[in-house]
């Protein structure tokens, strides 16, 4: 069975783009959420395998949307996805319970890497 995986970013693109490398790598996208209030709602909904979660969002951003999706499912597997520069961010969100993270522009190989050394 396919691993069913949550994208979150708040750039329909980068969406478009994380959806399209996995979608061809036979993982099974089971929702996509603009924000990190709707990445919760999301999660309980759809219960993926994993999550892809931008950091920067409006609304919640992708640290506070982790440490709820943690309190909802503790052994929950996100990836964090952030844009050069942000590695006091990404550092919190290792904390946080982030199992790995992606750099904006993605590359499909680090992006499959990432996701297939998470889900073991």
């Amino acid at each position: 069975m396919a691993h069913k995986i949550l994208i979150v970013d708040d750039a329909a693109f980068m969406r478009m783009m994380i959806k399209d490398i996995l979608s061809k790598n036979g993982y099974e996208i089971v929702g996509e959420a603009a924000d990190g209030a709707q990445a919760v709602e999301k999660y309980k909904e759809t219960q993926p395998d994993l999550v892809t979660m931008d950091i920067t969002m409006p609304e919640m951003d992708g640290i506070t949307a982790l440490k709820e999706i943690k309190k909802l499912n503790p052994s929950a597997k996100v990836i964090m996805c952030s844009a050069m520069g942000q590695q006091a961010m990404v550092i919190d969100a290792i904390q946080a319970g982030a199992k790995d993270f992606i750099v904006k522009p993605f590359q499909a190989d680090r992006v499959l890497e990432a996701i297939g050394k998470t889900l073991g």
